[in-house]
This record gives structure tokens, sequence and C-alpha cells, in this order.
């Protein structure tokens, strides 16, 4: 196949172009695809979303070691070559029945499987992809049995050309490093040659999965932001693809019934439609301020408003209100009066109407509107009585109770490695996941609440945030640089407690009297032009009164009275 590339991407020059290598190849290829036409492989191992590697590349592309056929050449990389190579050897020792020759011939004949879960395609020949594995996967190996011992496997001592890469406290900047850079999604590799290479070490495949099973849970308890789960689920390693797939299952544990959801993509035009709908709300906010001190009186039941909203639900004015209200409305002086008395007589109904069909039916029908997505801040939903309370456990354990005013968020720790962690699951989930992005879902949820350092600050104080970064301002960062994803899904679990956070801080009085002065007062310049126009008015009638009559008179006289 490398030669089929080759002879290709010379195709500019005549005098190098083989044609008779170039069918050779081809029919070569075509007969390997037919092969495994039997097989289901499926992709497995993607390419970074391009929005998703431009927002941050060095979350995506490993910085020390390439484990797998997509970096491998890079040069920077290239000189952990002999570290691949001093864990190959030392692997070859532990073999008991076999060497690594025999070992590559065990992987040949998995090599078009393994070229099948890349999506990009793989310029070189069986055999380089075959020694490529086998020594990426010898390193990966000598590097993951660190957890393995700290869940109390008995391994081997780590070969001392790598001791000072491999760190058991995990405190080493290398150490670090490879860590992040083997949970990359471009930088996997198939399980299955993990568990081929183990199962003949440990001449039985059970043994490899056991061994295979502590060491990823090793590797997860070590980077994932979820650090005091009460218990893992049990994952099988034989149905994952890849170390990420079997961390991104931990996780977001597959679900055998998962409702259907909508999805959407981002569009441009977007910005455009949101823009001319504030146009069209921005030139009635006279009306809409006259309608929102209507509903506000409406809901008091004392004193005068008590007797006026008598004499209003009257017999007689209910039979008024019977008349045809489209013609009599549009009537001068009456236009004013719509709005009150349309909401007064008949939200009742539109309100029946508009409830005719559960909220979770609804949710289910529309895409995400932008009060969906958006949430309060920590400040302004403390601020509002909300109380925060960490949970042991996932994104699962997430929810709101109205009735204690209280929002439950799983515990997160955040050190050097999780930016990486979590923008390579939200890449995978975005390249693999047909269903909702949960994890997707869940750091626009933490993007929404903490907009500031101040945000931070509070969830570290309630114990919701481990901070083991320099600041509470890195926190801030990290969250609000991650608000970058390829679609919107629904995810029913986290759309509810937006959804009850959201109706919780909207009820608020303040917040209804903040957003009405926002809203129809000072973004109406509408309104502020009626108000000055009105001061105006007062002025130029009281200069009129003053030019009549000595108005200083009047002061004098009202002074003397004092």
């Amino acid at each position: 196949m490398s030669s089929l590339r080759y002879t290709m991407s010379n195709d500019q020059s005549k005098s190098t172009f083989d044609e008779l290598r170039w069918v050779i190849n081809i029919r070569k290829t075509l007969e390997e695809e037919l092969d495994e036409e039997d097989g289901d492989f499926s992709v497995s191992i993607f390419n970074v979303p391009k929005l998703l590697m431009a927002s941050d590349p060095d979350s995506y592309v490993p910085q020390q070691v390439a484990i797998g056929p997509y970096h491998y050449w890079r040069p920077e990389l290239y000189e952990m070559q002999r570290y691949k190579i001093a864990a190959a050897k030392k692997f070859q020792k532990r073999l008991q029945s076999c060497k690594l020759d025999n070992l590559v011939d065990q992987l040949t004949k998995l090599e078009q499987r393994a070229r099948a879960c890349y999506h990009k395609f793989l310029d070189f020949n069986g055999e380089t992809l075959v020694w490529m594995m086998a020594v990426d996967a010898s390193f990966l190996l000598e590097f993951l049995q660190v957890y393995a011992m700290q869940e109390g496997a008995k391994v081997p001592e780590v070969s001392s050309s790598m001791s000072h890469l491999v760190d058991y406290a995990g405190k080493k900047s290398a150490h670090n490093a490879i860590l992040r850079d083997i949970v990359m999604l471009e930088n996997q590799i198939p399980l299955f040659v993990l568990r081929k290479m183990l199962e003949l070490k440990f001449s039985s495949l059970e043994d490899a999965d056991n061994m295979l099973s502590l060491m990823f849970i090793g590797v997860f308890k070590e980077i994932s932001p979820f650090k005091l789960m009460e218990e893992y689920p049990n994952i099988q390693v034989s149905e994952s693809v890849h170390l990420l797939d079997f961390l991104y299952d931990v996780i977001v544990p597959k679900l055998d019934q998962q409702p259907e959801t909508l999805e959407i993509e981002f569009q441009q035009g977007d910005g455009a439609k949101e823009g001319k709908e504030e146009e069209t709300s921005d030139s009635s906010n006279v009306k809409q301020f006259f309608r929102e001190i209507w509903k506000l009186l409406s809901k008091l039941n004392k004193g005068p408003v008590k007797l006026v909203k008598k004499v209003i639900v009257s017999k007689p004015l209910k039979v008024v209100a019977q008349l045809p209200w489209k013609i009599v409305s549009n009537l001068p002086g009456l236009k004013i009066l719509k709005q009150p008395v349309e909401h007064f007589f008949f939200s009742e109904k539109g309100d029946e109407k508009e409830g005719g069909g559960s909220t979770s039916n609804r949710l289910m029908n529309k895409s995400p509107s932008v009060e969906e997505i958006t949430i309060p801040s920590v400040t302004e939903l403390v601020s509002s009585g909300v109380r925060f309370v960490p949970t042991k456990g996932t994104i699962s354990n997430i929810s709101f109770d109205a009735k204690t005013r209280t929002l439950y968020l799983p515990t997160i720790g955040l050190d050097v490695n999780s930016e990486v962690f979590l923008r390579n699951l939200v890449a995978y989930e975005a390249s693999v996941a047909s269903g909702p992005l949960v994890i997707a879902r869940y750091t626009e949820l933490m993007n929404g609440i903490i907009d500031s350092e101040e945000d931070a600050k509070i969830l570290r104080e309630k114990g919701v945030i481990l901070n083991h970064l320099k600041s509470d301002k890195e926190v801030a960062n990290l969250w609000n640089g991650m608000n970058k994803s390829l679609r919107l899904s629904r995810v029913p679990l986290l759309d509810k407690v937006i959804e009850d956070v959201n109706k919780y801080y909207n009820g608020k009085m303040k917040v209804k009297i903040w957003k009405f002065m926002r809203a129809y007062v000072f973004n109406s310049w509408q309104f502020l032009t009626f108000l000055a126009a009105i001061c105006l008015l007062l002025l130029m009638a009281l200069q009129a009164f003053c030019s009549v009559y000595t108005c200083s008179r009047f002061f004098r006289s009202a002074l003397k009275s004092e």
C-alpha cells in the first residue's frame, strides 16, 4: 500500500511513474479489501475534528511519544524510539514461549483488522505497520504496568532505562506528559493488539483481560477529573476498542435504552437570525413595558387594586370583552390597552393550550434554544439562594432540588492533565457517538456556571472543585476555553437540570425586575426618548408657568411657612 501512495504522489512526473506497478498495487489492495469483507471492523481511531483542533492544537497532538501511526514519523517524537526499543526488549524477555518475531507473526494475521480501525489512510506496507504496533504496544504496556502495581497486581519492576519517564507517584513532568499523550484520540492503538500481546505473555486471554482492566482503572484514577467515585461500572475490556474508549465508558456508561435525541449543526446564520429577532423585539419595547406593568399589577390583590380588579372582571366588562376585539383594539386611543386586556382575559386559556403537552415531549420535538443552553453563573445563583453540594460520582449524579434550592454537582479534581483528557473525550464523543453528546453537554454546563475567577472560587470553597492548578483563574479559563463543539444534542438528564435551575432563577422577583428593567428600560432607546420628552414637556410647562406667575413669590411664601 505504501508503494501505491508513493507512485500516486509522483504522477506529475511521467519519467518516474510506473504504470504497471500502480496497477499491481491497486489489484493487491482490492484483493485485500475483499478478503476482509466478511469481517465487521468499524473505524474507532479518528482524526480530531478541525474545529476542535484549531481551538487548541496542543491538547490533541502528542508532545512526547507517538503511539500508533498517525504521528509516528514526526521528528520531534522520534527521539522516544530508543525507549520504545528498550521496552520491546524487556517485553521479549518476559515472553514465556516465543520471541518477538513470533509475536509479530501473530500480529500479522491482524494487520487488516488493525488498518480498518484507523480513519486515516496508512501510507506504509503491512510489515512496517505490524512492527510499529509491536514496538509501540510494548512501550505502552511497560508504562501502564505502574498503574497495575497501584491496583495491587504483581508485576515486574520498571526497566532502569525508563525509570525517569515512569513515576509511581505520577509527579514527574515527563510522566504526566506521556500520560496526556496516551489518552489523546489520535494516539490510540487497537485494544485487540494489547490483548494479543498479553495473551502470549500470560498464556491466557482471561489473565490478559484482568491485567488490562487493572491498568486501565489505574489510569482512570490518575487522569480522570472524577476522583471520588464510590464504585466503578463493570466495563469489560473485550468490549472496548482502545484505552480512550474504555475511559469514556467508565464516565458515560453505555445505555441500552437511550431516548433518541435531536441534534443541530452550528450554522453561521444563527447570529443574523438572532439579531433580526432582537430588532423586532426592541421596536416594541414600549408596548412590552406597559404590558409587563399590567402583569405585575394584575398579580396584586390588595387595596385599590383589588377593587379595580373586581370592576374589571364584572359582567358588563366581560360582555365588552366578547366584542370583536381585533376591530375595537385597532381604534385610535385603544391600541395601548390591547396587550394588557388580552393578557388579563385570554392568558389563562393560552396557558392551558401551552400546557397541553408535557415538558419532556416539547423538549424532544424542538431544537435547543438559547434559553435552554444558557444558565446563570455561580455568583448569580448563590445570590438568588441556590446552594452547591458536591457528590461522589460522575455526570449521572447531577441534579437540582427546587424545594431545598440545592444544585448537586460531582466533585471534580482539576490538574495539569484534566483539560487534555476532557478535550479528547469530547473529540472522541463527537466522532463516534450517534446519540447525545453527554461529555460535551457537561462541559457546556460547567462553562455556563463558571464565568469568572469568583465563580471558580465559590465552587472550590464548596468542595465541588478540587483545584490542583495554580489559581482559580486557571480553572475559569479551562472551562471557558472548552465552549466549542461540533453540534448540540439533547441530554435529558442535563437538560432537565438546566431547565429547573433557569425556572427557579427566573422566578425570583428581583431577577424579574432586573430583567424587566434591562429589557424594556435600559435597552430601549424608544422608552428613554419617551421619558426624556416627558421631562422636557414638564420643564417647558414649568417655565411657561413661571413666565406668567412670579415663581419666586411662591417659593418665598413656602419657605416662610416652614
